[in-house]
């Protein structure tokens, strides 16, 4: 259960990268920066996609849980979503499922494609085997789906609803809890799916689209629907990231030994650009993480503590991607007292520094030195080569299947314990972590999807030759 939610939280982030174009084009059309027509069409395009993340979802995760991301399980799973939709609608009008029913089918036609993409019918019926029998099996499940929601979905609806209230009634300790988890949830790659319910579920807000009430859930989608109420589960992930990791990141150059000053100025100066430019934390997370938990510990506890105190100051700033200064600069206009972000920021960078550079001085981690990263390894980011990675898995016949997210390549294998994790840090891995004795995920920063294509092109060209 627990590697195939690390696979669904995977899944999600297809969808989910689709949404910063549609913030940008809701951004542009709210008429301040173009104002006519042209206005109307960025909004246009940004509601279309904001309007059907139940069908995105859908797609992306029956796409990201296909073995080999075969387009035939996104087709099955949009299939799926449509036809589940309209059944359950038919069955009662006021039924709200949101992204829920693009997680369930997209899971559904996921499974399905993996379970059926090569059988063989009697060759009477020998033209629908295979992955067209996918779409078809799917369409009954669907409708198995839509019966079951029409019928009894509002249960669950009611339990979401006590449960979102639960939440906001916690108020300011809802959102630090929230915050905590969805850092401490990282290194398992399970935030994805915390952030999926608070994200684009949690809440709902009702604004009039061509003429017709239409309902928005979840913190992002109601920010950018117009909500002023909205951005509480994002907003204080600002302070953290354009202010806080990099003030971290100071504190662990300055307790850095002296003679490996220079190898560790040059990397922590990277990944906390990224992170205050960006929003994209798991480099600089994945190098403390497992040498210094009890840092990223405490790196979840202030988290938590920056999403309550924005909540507090009443700052309400949502974003696209992640909260770096490129969505900060882009939603500026959207947010409620941004601006307080700013110092904010800065009394959490004191903060962060403080409490960082205390903490690093009992436990004296070797984060740089002798067996970790170097001037080598930093050059070996840029020059892996393939096969360097494939003997690190454990041969060829030891791989599975290679998928990747943003930052991670995430493998499943034969068997997690013939992997060399020395020969990972000597090919710029910032982190390696092993849910299971068959599942292995690689943090590697942005590189991680292209490192992954060339993984299935050489497996793929090796097999071919066999």
């Amino acid at each position: 259960m627990f590697s195939f939610l690390q696979r669904i939280g995977k899944a999600l982030m297809t969808p989910i990268a689709v949404l910063p174009v549609a913030a940008l084009f809701l951004r542009l059309g709210f008429g301040d920066i173009f104002d006519g027509q042209l206005a109307v069409i960025m909004k246009t395009a940004g509601e279309s996609i904001f309007g059907n993340l139940d069908l995105l979802f859908g797609i992306g995760i029956a796409y990201g849980l296909a073995k080999n991301n075969d387009g035939t399980a996104a087709l099955s799973g949009a299939v799926g979503v449509l036809v589940a939709k309209a059944v359950y609608l038919g069955i009662d009008e006021n039924l709200k499922m949101g992204v829920f029913v693009g997680i369930i089918m997209g899971v559904i036609a996921g499974l399905l494609y993996n379970r059926f993409y090569d059988i063989k019918l009697p060759e009477f019926l020998g033209f629908f085997g295979g992955k067209r029998f996918v779409p078809i099996v799917t369409t009954i499940s669907a409708i198995t789906v839509g019966v079951l929601a029409g019928y009894f979905w509002h249960f669950a609806q009611s339990g979401i609803d006590v449960f979102s209230h639960a939440i906001i009634g916690l108020d300011k300790l809802g959102t630090f809890i929230y915050g905590a988890l969805n850092r401490l949830l990282i290194p398992l790659g399970l935030h994805h799916i915390l952030n999926s319910v608070f994200w684009f579920q949690l809440g709902d807000y009702t604004y009039v689209k061509d003429g017709v009430a239409t309902v928005a859930n979840g913190d992002l989608h109601r920010f950018f629907a117009g909500d002023k109420s909205a951005g509480i589960y994002m907003s204080g992930f600002y302070v953290v990231m354009m202010f806080g990791l990099p003030a971290m990141a100071l504190a662990i150059y300055l307790r850095t030994p002296q003679e490996y000053r220079k190898r560790a100025g040059a990397i922590l100066a990277g990944v906390a650009f990224t992170s205050f430019l960006t929003g994209i934390t798991e480099p600089l997370e994945f190098l403390f993480i497992f040498a210094a938990p009890a840092l990223f510990v405490l790196h979840a506890l202030l988290t938590g503590l920056a999403l309550a105190m924005a909540q507090l100051l009443d700052i309400h700033a949502g974003f696209g991607f992640s909260a770096g200064l490129i969505d900060y600069i882009i939603n500026y206009k959207l947010a409620q007292n941004p601006l307080l972000i700013l110092p904010l920021g800065v009394g959490f960078a004191l903060l962060y520094f403080t409490l960082s550079y205390i903490l690093l001085g009992f436990l004296k981690p070797q984060l740089f030195g002798d067996n970790a990263l170097d001037n080598n390894v930093q050059q070996n980011i840029d020059n892996s080569n393939t096969l360097s990675f494939v003997e690190a898995l454990g041969g060829r016949d030891n791989i599975v299947e290679t998928n990747a997210c943003i930052t991670r390549l995430r493998m499943t294998l034969k068997d997690s314990s013939q992997i060399d994790n020395t020969a990972f840090t000597a090919l710029g891995a910032s982190g390696v972590i092993k849910p299971d004795n068959k599942s292995i995920q690689i943090v590697l920063g942005t590189k991680a999807e292209k490192i992954a294509q060339e993984i299935r092109d050489y497996l793929d060209k090796n097999t071919q030759a066999l």
